[in-house]
């Protein structure tokens, strides 16, 4: 699995204010200790102010002061995250997968979080006129993003995709408040990003995390039981978690030991089958947009009917993943496009192609109770009956979804308390 080492654009863009302000800062730290203490410094706040700026949709409305207050306790977080992404050296999060499936991650809420709170902070940066604090803040949270996943975990992989969408919606929703220059610098920052973990990129690791570590762990108890089988067994049974009381995992283990005979060495048998999925749904995994549609239909299908539990309760995961990896470089696609769009003009647009496409992003103006606000790119992604837009706010008014499944629909309007 390839990562970039250097990342001299990040440190370039993204270091273009404090140099400005006479501040130094080392780039050799690892990056995984600056979010850990970033983490740390997370302010803790009560139930009454955390809902106030999280569960309330503040998009298109002049945010007051105390949302200010609350956000200024994050500050210094956000230095030492934007920190880590101007850092020369590669993120490497020291997590022992020696536990296997059980390995614990507890960094990937926290760095969702820094995600969520940058929703806030950008808006409120560029209210007050700070354009690049909302471009470094920016800049960071996607570089966190990326580093996010560096462990090479499917989860991790999964949250650098929530990550991004978020920040892409982010700057969706405040397009229109960028100038030109800023505008430049994000689309600068964004391609010096570290390079992003693919799904298919997460395999080798995923085997090593339950295939190699069970395989191993049944050796060790067939070691521990000689000819008692039956133990062996029972110590599987308790090793892959099928003592849940859920129907789901009694119904899983019955399946798991008619495939195997109720032997181990027939789970043994059954976890090579699975190896060889593996190297079949990397190949596919890798695979561009058209490619992949064209062959993952017979591949799911072959995988529903393996009376292999471990290759159909497992496989799928993989797949509805690469589905949410699709629909986000599609999303990263559009933030380029419209970047060039507002510096260039219909030719920057058309300068971006359509990642799940064979052309530029389909364009329309877009208005939302018969003002136009802005503009809407659409992808030519379809899956499950799926779409990818993005609409690109242009004009301040009432707030409405800029992205998901319901783009365009109108949002509730805050009564903010002051």
């Amino acid at each position: 699995m390839k990562t970039k080492s250097f990342y001299p654009l990040v440190v370039i863009t993204c270091g273009l204010a404090l140099a400005a302000r006479g501040e130094t800062f080392r780039t050799n730290i690892n990056p995984a200790l600056l979010y850990g203490q970033a983490f740390l410094l997370a302010p803790d706040l009560s139930r009454s102010d955390s809902d106030h700026l999280f569960t309330n949709n503040w998009q298109g409305q002049k945010l007051p002061q105390r949302v200010g207050n609350l956000l200024a306790g994050y500050d210094n977080q956000f230095k030492l995250v934007r920190q880590a992404s101007r850092s020369t050296v590669p993120c490497e999060w020291g997590i022992d997968m020696s536990a296997g499936p059980a390995t614990l991650l507890p960094g990937l809420a926290r760095a969702k979080a820094v995600a969520v709170t940058t929703r806030l902070r950008v808006p409120w940066h560029l209210q007050n006129g700070r354009q690049a604090d909302a471009r470094d803040d920016l800049l960071a949270a996607f570089a966190l993003a990326r580093n996010a996943a560096r462990d090479g975990t499917l989860i991790s992989t999964l949250v650098q995709i929530a990550m991004e969408a978020i920040n892409c919606s982010t700057i969706a929703a405040n397009f229109g408040r960028f100038s030109p220059e800023t505008l430049k610098q994000l689309a600068d920052g964004l391609e010096a990003l570290p390079a992003r973990r693919t799904v298919a990129e997460c395999l080798p690791t995923e085997k090593a995390f339950f295939h190699d570590w069970t395989h191993r762990k049944i050796l060790e108890l067939q070691q521990q039981n000689p000819g008692n089988d039956a133990k062996v067994m029972e110590g599987i049974h308790q090793l892959l978690g099928f003592e849940d009381p859920q129907e789901r995992k009694t119904d899983l283990w019955q399946r798991l030991t008619q495939a195997s005979g109720g032997t181990s060495e027939g789970v043994l048998k059954l976890l090579r089958e699975r190896e060889q999925v593996y190297e079949r749904a990397e190949l596919l995994l890798s695979l561009p947009y058209r490619e992949y549609e064209s062959q993952v239909k017979v591949f799911s299908e072959a995988i529903e009917k393996s009376p292999n539990p471990f290759v159909n309760e497992s496989t799928p995961g993989f797949l509805k993943s690469r589905q949410r990896e699709f629909r986000i470089l599609a999303t990263l696609a559009m933030v380029r496009a419209a970047i060039e769009y507002k510096l260039h003009g219909e030719s920057g647009l058309k300068s971006v192609s359509d990642p799940c496409g064979q052309s530029p992003f389909a364009f329309q103006r877009f208005s939302f109770e018969g003002v136009d606000r802005g503009f809407e790119l659409k992808s030519d992604f379809n899956a499950d009956k799926n779409i990818v837009v993005l609409i690109f706010v242009e004009k301040e008014g009432p707030p409405f979804q800029v992205d998901g499944n319901y783009p365009g629909r109108a949002l509730p309007k805050v009564v903010p308390q002051q």
